[in-house]
């Protein structure tokens, strides 16, 4: 096997060796003795040079025209398009989900990359009559400086490019670090940025891990705005941290998301999103639908048919077309989905389908689960109230759609939700009762369009969005401009009140 390559990082236009002289190696998680790659394990020293490069950059690149900024944007979409099919192999390579799945990652990006483009051409602001004589009034949007992004490992290519790009368009510069697990996405998103013409420290990366190079972002004096999507538990700790020198930090957390199923729904086409909403990336989506909340009519035939297509599923490498469904992305995930199938056990759940680490054959050096279901669930089991990030799903059985609403809202996560039903009332109920950011209709929890915004409530979210124009709102600052042309003294308030 030939030696791994080595990635460094990128900061001030130039590929550069960590100042740690430390490296980690990039797995791949459907075949641990294949090295993806060897990354910078970067420390606070290379986020420094990362910071300040952004910082020097930033001068220029907010005086750059909006619609020039966003030129470069919509170029980077047509190199991504030219590439999707080997960065979609890259990420499979080191992510685990299978190929359609990696595929859908980068067409995310490309899809995000051409919808920001155009807002290079809109950036609304507002103008307003003056309460004044001879004054016109007005609100822009401003660049907000350095803005610091910490991505998560499920989504590579996606999630960065939710972030960098809203904050390109609006005259931002960035410095992100990628997951440990998946460092190599973010840079080939990146690449895709150089090719397109982006100067030299608008964007920056810095691979490494939380502590040492996480955490330094987030506290450095320089960064004026923090993104981080990831585990709740974490992102209590930057919300803090962020929050003790006034920084705006948009938060993307959890979810324990539910998919209810009324009696006069269509089972088949629930049974369909069920298992794309549970299984789809493995389990592995803030979005995965991980509770089954159906009406007792509707419950002997949804959990039949649920665990049939569940135990029919072919888990293997991603790179194998013929694979529905990859790998964990480590041990660590593979040891909690273990914990939480015990723990489902133990409170008295019954096993439908799965509930085992598979690791023989092919699958020996891979971190490969079963898709796994219980039935018999109530609202408050562990595997009901706690976010497992596997392929793991309780059923749960309700009388009635008010019961099951208050089953979906039953948690401290409140990101996506569905609703399979053919009566339009209980549907626009639904809408208006689930507490939650986001809601289906007759389609599972997962499959967001980038031109609307995502995010949740409660412990999924400080209440910025991603996606469409919530990024818009997060990325700029809004500043008020009063032009006063009446060559005299006016007082606002005091002499419009005489």
């Amino acid at each position: 096997m030939a030696p791994a390559k080595v990635y460094k990082n990128y900061i001030g236009g130039e590929w550069v060796e960590s100042r740690t002289g430390k490296t980690f190696e990039n797995l791949n998680p459907a075949d641990n003795r294949d090295v993806v790659g060897i990354f910078q394990a970067s420390g606070k020293e290379d986020v420094d040079d990362a910071v300040a490069a952004a910082k020097t950059a930033f001068e220029k690149w907010r005086l750059v025209p909006a619609p020039k900024r966003a030129e470069i944007i919509f170029r980077a979409g047509e190199i991504l398009t030219e590439r999707k099919e080997d960065y979609a192999r890259d990420m499979t390579r080191e992510m685990g989900k299978v190929l359609k799945e990696t595929r859908g990652d980068v067409q995310e990006a490309i899809d995000t990359a051409y919808f920001m483009a155009g807002e290079g051409r809109r950036l609304f602001g507002a103008t307003v009559p003056s309460e004044l004589p001879n004054k016109f009034a007005m609100a822009l949007r401003v660049p907000i400086g350095v803005v610091g992004m910490i991505a998560p490992w499920n989504f590579p290519m996606a999630i960065p490019s939710w972030k960098i790009f809203p904050a390109l368009v609006c005259g931002d510069t960035c410095v992100i670090k990628p997951a440990e697990d998946t460092p190599l996405s973010t840079i080939n998103l990146v690449r895709a940025l150089i090719d397109a013409g982006l100067p030299k420290g608008v964007v920056n990366i810095v691979t490494g891990f939380g502590p040492e190079a996480g955490s330094p972002i987030v506290n450095h004096p320089d960064v004026r705005a923090i993104s981080f999507t990831g585990s709740s538990e974490v992102g209590r700790i930057i919300g803090e941290a962020a929050a003790r020198t006034f920084k705006p930090c948009s938060l993307e957390m959890g979810g324990k998301n539910a998919i209810i199923v009324l009696d006069d729904a269509n089972i088949d086409l629930a049974v369909d999103g069920a298992v794309w909403g549970a299984f789809g990336t493995t389990g592995q989506r803030c979005t995965a639908a991980s509770r089954m909340v159906v009406q007792k009519g509707a419950y002997d035939e949804f959990v039949s048919k649920f665990a049939q297509q569940a135990k029919s599923l072919k888990v293997g490498a991603g790179l194998d077309e013929a694979s529905d469904m990859g790998p964990q992305i480590n041990a660590q995930q593979i040891e909690t989905t273990t914990k939480y199938v015990e723990i489902g056990k133990s409170e008295g759940a019954k096993v439908l389908a799965g509930g085992n680490r598979l690791n023989k054959g092919d699958q020996a050096h891979g971190w490969f689960f079963e898709p796994t279901i219980f039935g018999d669930g109530h609202a408050k089991m562990r595997i009901a109230q706690e976010e497992i990030f596997g392929p793991v799903a309780t059923v749960i059985p309700v009388k009635s759609v008010d019961e099951a609403v208050e089953i979906a809202n039953g948690t401290m996560y409140g990101l996506s939700s569905a609703i399979y039903t053919r009566d339009i009332n209980k549907a626009f109920r639904a809408i208006r009762d689930i507490d939650a950011g986001i809601t289906y209709i007759n389609a599972p929890t997962i499959g967001a369009e980038v031109h609307l915004p995502f995010g949740g409530v409660k412990a999924t979210g400080n209440g910025h969005r991603e996606g469409g124009l919530g990024a818009i709102d997060f990325y700029c600052q809004w500043k008020s401009v009063y032009v006063d042309y009446s060559d005299k003294l006016q007082r606002a308030q005091i002499d419009t009140g005489e």
